[in-house]
Parts: structure tokens; C-alpha cells; sequence
């Protein structure tokens, strides 16, 4: 588990990490740009060296937290490619519910990984609503196409959210603004999207 000290440490002194987390394999490479008491926001390294977006986790769910073994090479690869690090966008990080909240005012897309009730599938979709128990996306599919229906999520089984990523870009630029939502629906168990 990562503390909010550790945390708070990398993200003053600038430092590109890599960590892991419990519900994923693998590491997971970036700069800490926001912290709270129980949450993390993280600018995405993706494996190909690029900035892909923001990623917010649970500290308790980090393990393994240090600086980037080859931060150099990364940063270096970064900068001669020219890809330039987004703007860090101004959340709310005390809960999940405040993250979905103020991310779905800045950001068309906002997915949403609820990795205990089913750790391959998450959820894709304009923010409709924020509860204090649940949150409301009107999703769209891995093809650009939106379902018919919003769908509410239980804001307790959310683990991750992720905005900003070149994934959750191509579905915009493909599927538009959504349409307007018929009645909200509890979610089916039935993918929503795929990577992310």
C-alpha cells in the first residue's frame, strides 16, 4: 500500500514512477499528479512511451511504489518525439463520486473499472449522474455506437477511472455527443468496452 506521504513525495519532486497494483498484472509507469487521503491521480505512460491520459486508483490498491527504472530513456523518448504533457485538469479527488463528478464536466468520456465484481470488462461512457451511492453513464460500444439506454453503476464497486486516453478519444471522435437517454437501466454484466 502506498501512503499518502510517498505519494505527495513523488509528485513535488517530479518524479516518473512505476508501481503495481492488486487487481492488475503487469506495472504501471507515470507522474503522480494528484493525491488524496485514499486517492491517486497518475499521468499514463503507456507501453509505447506516450502520454495516454489519467488514470485515479485507490492508494491501498498501489504496491511496489518507486521511481521509474529507465525515467530517463522515457523522458528523453518523450521529449524528442515531441509529445507534450497534457494539462493536469483540476478534480476533485476526495472520493470516487467527486473524481466522476468533476471528470465528466471536463472530459466527453469517462471509464469507469469496477475490478472485484468483474476485473476484465469496464465501462465507457458520458457521465449522466452522480449520487452519493451510484453513478449514471449513458456508455458507448467498442464500435463508437451508443447504447440506448444509461446504465447506474454502485460508486462502492469502482476501483479505477480513467480519462483522457487516446482510447476513450477514438470512441468520441467516432461516436459524437450521445443522444438523449431513455430511462436509466441497472447494468446487465454485458461490456460496455474493452481496454481502455
Amino acid at each position: 500500500m502506498a501512503t499518502e506521504q510517498e505519494l505527495r513525495a513523488f509528485m513535488r519532486r517530479r518524479h516518473m514512477v512505476r508501481f503495481e497494483r492488486r487487481f492488475e498484472p503487469g506495472s504501471i509507469t507515470g507522474y503522480v499528479v494528484g493525491v488524496s487521503s485514499d486517492l491517486c491521480m497518475l499521468l499514463y505512460i503507456d507501453g509505447a512511451i506516450r502520454f495516454d491520459g489519467f488514470q485515479v486508483f485507490r492508494s491501498r490498491d498501489i504496491r511496489k511504489l518507486r521511481v521509474e527504472p529507465n525515467a530517463t530513456f522515457k523522458a528523453t523518448a518523450l521529449m524528442r518525439r515531441r509529445d507534450r504533457r497534457p494539462v493536469k485538469p483540476q478534480l476533485r479527488l476526495a472520493d470516487f463520486r467527486q473524481v466522476i463528478r468533476s471528470a465528466g464536466r471536463r472530459f466527453p468520456l469517462v471509464t469507469i473499472h469496477r475490478e472485484q465484481v468483474d476485473p476484465s470488462v469496464c465501462q465507457i461512457g458520458a457521465v449522466v449522474d452522480v449520487g452519493d451511492r451510484r453513478v449514471v453513464l449513458r456508455e458507448i460500444r467498442p464500435d463508437g455506437t451508443w447504447m440506448h439506454r444509461a446504465a447506474a453503476y454502485a460508486l462502492r464497486e469502482i476501483t479505477r477511472v480513467d480519462f483522457g486516453g487516446a482510447y476513450e478519444h477514438a470512441l468520441h471522435v467516432v461516436g459524437g455527443r450521445p443522444p438523449r437517454a431513455n430511462k436509466t437501466q441497472q447494468p446487465t454484466g454485458a461490456p460496455s468496452g474493452a481496454g481502455g
